[in-house]
């Protein structure tokens, strides 16, 4: 009797314990791989939505998982593409543009979505469906979308700009900015020089190329997420860039203007896709959904500043009033009625035109680093040579000096 007394209570501490410590297995914690451009959501910064936060509380609570969203970024598309393609790291969300899109579901590095995991499509408008990187809608979502234009500091200018031509204006020499992406910065000579920018003409890309090395000695520097604190210093005039971006250097600095070159631009959509060897299809499914539900969509806009292809957002009166308090034009400036007239989309390049892109790229960077690395050469081999004829010339003025100075000391002597 006294040993099952014993062992009850030997059961009965075990379980008290067992209540105290808490013995339910630890939840798992599964992490979710979001990879995206520099500035480009609603972190939770200056009273914000955080967007990233905001979806691991929603996930716990409507499916009982504990999700930690690992969000990193990326300049361009260029270098996320790299990193997908190499496969060294896993993603399970991105978000490239069109072109890009367009280049990784023909190299299989996209998975086809699941759209009834997406139900929040139905907000996206029609404009922005079936388009020309994914004609059969199958593989992305629109995030964003926007128009490249010019921007320019009113005070540092002499007239408004309203084309390219001003990008290769002697006058602002030093104080112009150029993109540091060749897709991009090829476009400004392209459409500069009324090249299509989607040719495959070979001949056509070296006179942008050359366009661009003209442009070259005129450039203050080869930038991309570096335009904004020059922008907004004041260190440069004048810059390509995109209409969202316009309105946050804006912000700090309301000397800045914005206008779309006449002779066209490039129009874009960034849409958010997953990747092929992604490990979590289904929430990043529910994480796509997520950001086009209407407070965070919202969140989002108003925080980056680029249009919304979201019904939910662009038809929003809260919307609209809230920017309009950044710029009276705004949303001419990000909903411009015209835009199928101001520009044209990148479409994907051949393989064999992206590398001959790419090589002129380098050429052109190349050519910046050699000319640079002979002028200082040049001058540092001017000034040797200059300071060796001085020290000669002195030389041969003090001995002449001397040797007179000898020769009539012994002709006094005599």
């Amino acid at each position: 009797m006294k040993k099952l007394l014993s062992l009850l209570c030997v059961l009965m501490l075990l379980a008290a314990s067992l209540a105290l410590t808490g013995c339910t297995p630890t939840e798992e914690e599964i992490t979710l791989n979001v990879y995206n451009w520099g500035e480009y959501i609603s972190d939770g910064s200056e009273g914000s939505l955080h967007t990233n936060e905001e979806f691991e509380k929603y996930y716990y609570e409507t499916y009982g998982v504990k999700v930690r969203v690992n969000y990193t970024t990326y300049a361009s598309n260029e270098d996320m593409y790299n990193k997908i393609r190499s496969g060294a790291t896993t993603y399970d969300v991105v978000i490239p543009s069109d072109y890009m899109i367009q280049r990784m579901i023909s190299e299989d590095l996209l998975r086809p979505l699941n759209f009834d995991n997406i139900p929040n499509i139905q907000y996206i408008s029609e404009d922005f469906r079936n388009l020309f990187y994914d004609p059969d809608n199958l593989y992305s979502v629109p995030y964003t979308y926007g128009v490249v234009g010019l921007i320019y500091n009113t005070t540092m200018v002499e007239e408004a700009p309203t084309d390219w031509d001003c990008m290769w204006d002697e006058r602002y020499a030093g104080q112009i900015l150029q993109f540091n992406n060749p897709r991009d910065a090829f476009g400004t000579a392209m459409y500069s020089l009324g090249i299509d920018v989607n040719t495959t003409d070979k001949s056509k890309w070296v006179r942008a190329k050359d366009r661009l090395s003209l442009q070259k000695p005129l450039i203050q520097s080869y930038v991309m997420d570096e335009i904004f604190n020059k922008m907004k210093n004041g260190s440069a005039a004048i810059a390509p860039y995109y209409a969202g971006d316009f309105l946050s250097m804006y912000e700090d600095n309301s000397d800045l203007a914005f206008v779309y070159p006449e002779s066209g631009t490039n129009i874009f959509v960034d849409a958010m896709c997953i990747p092929y060897n992604s490990r979590h299809a289904d929430i990043a499914e529910a994480y796509i959904n997520f950001m086009l539900s209407e407070e965070v969509a919202i969140a989002n806009a108003e925080y980056i500043y680029y249009a919304s292809p979201n019904k939910l957002v662009y038809e929003n009166e809260d919307y609209i009033a809230d920017m309009k308090e950044v710029h009276e034009d705004v949303m001419d400036i990000l909903y411009p009625e015209n835009i199928g007239e101001l520009g044209t989309f990148y479409q994907n390049l051949s393989p064999e035109m992206l590398e001959y892109q790419n090589r002129l790229w380098e050429s052109l960077k190349i050519e910046s680093t050699v000319e640079s690395w002979i002028y200082v050469v040049s001058g540092a081999i001017v000034a040797a040579l200059l300071a060796l004829l001085i020290y000669r010339f002195a030389l041969q003025r003090y001995r002449e000096k001397h040797y007179y100075s000898v020769v009539s000391q012994y002709y006094t002597k005599k």
